[in-house]
């Protein structure tokens, strides 16, 4: 048996390490982009976004920012879900989508829930004229916030598009999900 005494390669062998990583990260940067930005329940996704005229990378970007794909993930104000559906939202949903038997503990079900938040998404795309931080600002702040904005002149200068989003939580939500969403264009499309 050789022994081999690691002490006086060390050198070398973290500079194979470190060659072999650059390797991995240029020749594998799709494979690590898509471990951080997965897109889980790809089906679903498509199937819903297809359904209602929507981008399923902006799907998957919604999800990843409301729920990281977590399908049992609750916030402090019970939205629930993939794509943190408020029980609200879900009960009013549930009616105009004939949903049977509807009971709030129905958006953990993955299905359910990408339907009723790619239907909401849809109508927030209609109200909002296709403005996307508008959409995503209303999906998070709720869109008669949006609509008392874009009305105050502090926050809208033309009454069609946010110069300022007074919500410091709904900014921040606005950059991530256009952020994601950009990245999941540029590795999955």
């Amino acid at each position: 048996m050789i022994l081999i005494d690691l002490k006086k390669y060390r050198f070398w062998i973290l500079a194979v390490l470190i060659v072999m990583l650059l390797g991995l990260t240029v020749n594998g940067s799709r494979w690590v982009m898509k471990m951080i930005y997965p897109l889980h329940y790809k089906e679903l996704i498509f199937k819903y976004a297809e359904n209602y005229n929507l981008d399923p990378y902006l799907v998957a970007a919604i999800i990843r920012t409301e729920s990281k794909f977590y399908e049992k993930a609750q916030s402090g104000k019970n939205a629930r879900g993939l794509m943190q559906i408020a029980p609200i939202t879900g009960e009013w949903a549930s009616k105009e989508l004939s949903v049977k038997d509807y009971d709030e503990e129905m958006l953990f079900i993955p299905d359910l829930n990408i339907m009723i938040g790619c239907w909401y998404l849809d109508r927030l795309r209609m109200e909002f004229k296709n403005n996307l931080p508008l959409m995503l600002a209303a999906y998070n702040g709720g869109s008669g916030n949006v609509r008392k904005w874009l009305n105050d002149p502090r926050y809208s200068s033309d009454g069609m598009t946010l110069d300022h989003i007074p919500f410091l939580e709904t900014k921040a939500y606005v950059d991530k999900v256009l952020k994601s969403y950009k990245i999941y264009n540029m590795i999955y499309r």
